[in-house]
């Protein structure tokens, strides 16, 4: 994958967030450091590192695909109601619980674990 500011911006935005991002919160950082970023680029870019295994796309959260890196392992989101942000989880619930809520003979392979609330910042208005 060849290297370039934009890119770079863009992939600079998403490890500096901390949390998913839409292509539309990460144009608006990665601007920051591109003066003039079109978001045609910024969905081109995001979906080069995707294909290159760089960032995941998380889809089902609304208002269409959230992007996050892809290094930050299993973990699972609370999505804020109030301002559509959606933020980490680094706990889980763990193994044998997870699976215990299968029906029986059911083989669990993965999951994801989503809470739904309002976040610090919004509880607080």
């Amino acid at each position: 994958m060849r290297k370039s500011r934009q890119r770079e911006a863009v992939r600079s935005a998403l490890l500096a967030a901390g949390r998913p991002l839409t292509p539309q919160e990460v144009h608006a950082e990665a601007e920051r450091a591109v003066e003039g970023l079109g978001i045609a680029t910024v969905y081109r870019h995001l979906n080069a590192l995707e294909e290159g295994g760089e960032v995941v796309r998380l889809d089902g959260f609304g208002k269409g695909g959230r992007y996050e890196a892809a290094h930050t392992g299993h973990h699972h989101h609370f999505h804020c109601r109030d301002c559509d942000r959606v933020y980490d989880v680094e706990r889980c619930p763990g193994q044998g619980r997870i699976e215990s809520l299968a029906p029986k003979g059911f083989v669990v392979e993965a999951h994801e674990v989503t809470l739904y609330g309002t976040c610090a910042e919004c509880g607080s208005s």
